[in-house]
Formats: structure tokens, sequence, C-alpha cells
């Protein structure tokens, strides 16, 4: 650790355009991360994971699945995020991403060629996996440190539909794989290895940005700074201890001014009230998110019939995707006053999800079940770029992964809470129906809290731009007709 600190130290001042990579652009970047999204979420047995584990290939039961395998995610992602949330800055974004696309194609190795039957093999991969999962605050924070502020609308919109864009065709191309040509299961995860490791090519040619997190902390001290702190030692006599001590002290006020800059950046980051409600509904729903979509597809395998019938997950989840996908962009595009209407747009939507989840719950029917989810995601994506954008312009360059790596530690500590409660605890043991509607709930009350936030905005600011017209008016000078 003091050799990090010491390494960060000696680097000296850095020059060039810290909004583009050698001076480029924005969009040879854009466009790169924009595949590389694409092709890392190409996984087109993604809808049929928990069908390919449930069935004779892996001959997991549904109950191993929901109470052992998959919460190890919620788990280890509250164990993963913090230390990759204090390196992802410090690294600059581009080596935590490589690391995202190594994690994720091994973790679906394991998977395909773990032993029958194995939870315990089964839980490591969902780790490893876990890890790619929880590097994904590089991707969210990276192409904001290449573009200017007036391009984060747009440019959220085309990170994050080449991300759904490619969850669509995977899930297109599993479907017409599975239905039309009868591929076995064991293909699909041949056909997404390769789609991931085509991601990793991409990740190794993306541009290093300029700027980080603490850049100017990480500077150290000047050569003068060095001789002096080697001179506070009357012991430090010879040159190479002269250096060694002068490193060791620089390296310890680096880590000094850090913490403080760190805890700073924190509290300025969240004393805005605006900024704090958006980055509320990031973790929140993203929370719930997760959450509903880490089981729904052991809800669909308890609604379907089991005779005679073609699961048409990957259908289901690739219009959902393509729905949410076109959502995202168009947000990229809509004229709003989003500092007066934001919690009221995202309040209002955020019922709707809340409906959808209930009309799940109360279903016995896989059709209308396929219809809210697809509802359901679609509102989602829509919902998470207007938090996106909005958060990252309000931010300075140096904050943008603590802020989103901040706001999804804690959307997963309150996932592995809800997990805990709902999942996990044997007094309860729910069934996935009521696991469901506990979901619904938790996005009614989220649902609330911003229809009545959002009203609140509105008023208080009419009526304040009311009052500063009439005392405009009333500060109007008297004028007094000329005589003719």
């Amino acid at each position: 650790m003091g050799f990090f600190w010491w390494w960060k130290c000696r680097d000296g001042p850095r020059t060039g355009n810290p909004r583009g990579p050698h001076g480029a652009g924005w969009a040879g970047p854009t466009t790169l991360l924009c595949v590389y999204g694409f092709c890392s979420m190409m996984r087109p047995i993604e809808p049929f994971l928990t069908e390919f584990l449930s069935g004779p290939d892996k001959n997991f039961t549904t109950g191993q699945l929901t109470r052992q395998v998959y919460p190890v995610v919620t788990y280890s992602n509250i164990l993963l995020l913090v230390p990759v949330l204090l390196v992802t800055d410090w690294l600059r974004y581009k080596p935590v991403i490589v690391l995202q696309a190594l994690c994720n194609l091994l973790s679906f190795l394991l998977l395909l060629l773990g032993p029958r039957g194995d939870t315990a093999w089964a839980r490591g991969a969902l780790f490893v996996s876990s890890l790619g999962s929880v590097a994904d605050v590089a991707y969210i924070s990276y192409i904001y440190s290449l573009v200017p502020p007036q391009r984060y609308q747009r440019v959220t919109g085309y990170v994050r539909g080449a991300l759904l864009l490619g969850y669509a065709a995977g899930a297109t191309l599993g479907q017409l794989l599975v239905s039309v040509f009868a591929v076995a299961l064991r293909r699909l995860f041949a056909v997404s290895v390769a789609s991931m490791a085509a991601a990793l090519a991409v990740a190794l040619f993306l541009p290093m940005p300029k700027r980080s997190l603490h850049e100017r902390e990480m500077r150290g001290g000047s050569g003068a700074d060095a001789v002096a702190d080697a001179e506070e030692d009357p012991g430090c006599s010879v040159g190479p201890c002269r250096q060694a001590w002068a490193r060791s002290r620089r390296a310890v006020r680096c880590a000094g001014r850090a913490s403080q800059r760190l805890a700073a950046d924190c509290v300025a980051c969240y004393s805005s009230v605006a900024v704090a409600f958006f980055c509320v509904w990031f973790a929140a729903g993203r929370c719930g998110f997760y959450q509903v979509a880490s089981y729904v597809q052991l809800l669909w395998l308890d609604q379907q019939p089991q005779h005679n019938f073609t699961a048409y997950n990957g259908a289901v989840d690739a219009l959902a995707t393509l729905s949410g996908s076109a959502a995202s962009l168009a947000v990229g595009h809509i004229s709003l006053d989003w500092a007066l209407w934001g919690e009221v747009f995202l309040g209002g939507f955020t019922a709707l999800i809340s409906g959808a989840l209930f009309l799940m719950n109360l279903t016995d029917n896989i059709w209308v079940s396929y219809v809210c989810y697809a509802l359901f995601k679609a509102l989602y994506m829509q919902l998470i770029t207007v938090c996106t954008f909005q958060i990252a312009k309000s931010l300075r360059l140096e904050r943008y992964a603590l802020v989103f790596g901040l706001n999804r530690f804690l959307g997963t500590v309150l996932q592995t809470v809800l997990t805990g409660v709902v999942i996990n605890t044997r007094s309860l043991r729910l069934t996935l129906s009521s696991q469901f509607l506990i979901y619904a709930a938790f996005f009614g009350v989220l649902a609330l809290l911003f229809v009545v936030r959002g009203v609140y905005v509105v008023f208080h600011t009419k009526h304040s731009s009311q009052e500063n017209q009439a005392e405009r008016d009333n500060q109007l000078p008297e004028v007094t007709p000329r005589p003719f």
C-alpha cells in the first residue's frame, strides 16, 4: 500500500487536454465505449440462465437457486464495491473496465464448465461475476472524464442505449436459436463467451483519460519539500536514506490529503437537496430493479405450464430492453426543466412501475406477467438515465466515480437488507408472488416520496417566482407625466 501511494506521489504534473485523450475529441471514445457496452451485454444465455441451471445440465433445484446461489451476488457486491470504488478514479477507469471484461468472461466459463449440482462452484462463479458487476462504476464514470458537460445528457443516452441494445440483441438471438433452431442451451453459452471476448478486445483499445480523482493530491510536494522532509531527520545523512525518508513522508501526506478530500467531496456532493434526491432514486431504484431481475425467471418458471409450452423469456427480455433503449435515447433529446419537474417525472413513472409489479403478484397468467415485466424494465431504464445525467451535470469531473460508486454502494446495502429479510429469513419463507408484492410496495413508497417532493418543489418555485415578480413591480419608479 505504501508503494502504491509513493508511486502516485512521485508523478509529476501531467499536460494535455483533460477533456480528450491525446487531444482527441469525444466522439471516438464514446463510440468505442458504446461498442464495448454492446458486446459485453450481448449474452444469449442470460434470459435462459435459470432454465439452464435448473435443467439437466446443472440440476439445481429452485430452492437452491433462490436461497443458496443467487443471493451470493448481492452479498459479494457489498464486499467488493468499496475497494473497487476506491481504486477506480486513481487507476483512471480504463484498467477497471478491462478487469470487468475479464471477470464477465471468466464467470461464464466457470458456469459452463463447472460440475453438475455443485453449489459451491456456482457460488464461486457468481462471486467473480459480482466483481465484474461492481466494476460498472468505471463504465459509468469513464465517458464523463472525456466529454464536456453540455454533452452529458446526450452521451448518457448513447452509452446506456448501447448497453440495452446489446442485451436486446443477445436476448433476441437466444430466443431465435432456442425456438426456431432448437439449439441446446450450452451452445448459447459459447456465443455469450465469444461476445464477451470481443468486449475485452475493445476495452484494451479504450484511450486512457488524463485526469483522475485527487490528481493534485497524488502529485505530492516539490523537490524542495522532499529535501526538507529528509533534513528533519538528523540521522539520515546518506543519499538513498534521505530519498526513502522523503518518499515515506510524502506518502503519508498524500494519504492524509486524499482522505480529507474524499470526506469533503462526500459532503459537497450530497449537500444539494436536488442532487441528493436524484441519488436516492438512483440507489433505491437500482436496488429494486436488480432484486426483481434476479428472481423474475424463477417466477416465470413457477407460472408457465409444464407441458406443450415454449418459454419466451428471450423475446420478452428483448422487447423490454429495446423499449428501454428507445426510452433512454429519447430522454437524451427531451427538453424539460428537470430542476422543476424532475421529481414529479420520477414519482409518476415510479408509480407505474409499482403497479406493474403489483399486477405480476396478482396474476397466474405468464403472458400478463411478461407484459408487466416489459413495462417495468422499460420504465426503469428511462428513469435511471434521467438520474444519471442529472447527477453528472451537478458534479465536478473528479467526483463522478465517487458519487456513482457511493450511490451504488447504498443501493447494494439496501438490496442486501432486502435479500436478507425477503429471501433468507427462515421464519418468513415467502412465496415468489409474495416477494414481488414486497417489491411492488417498495417502489410504491419510492413513488409517493418523489411525488410529494416534486409537488412541493413545483409549488414552492412558482410561489417564489410570483413573489419576486410582485416585488419587482412594486419597486418600479413612478412616472410623472411631462407638461405639454
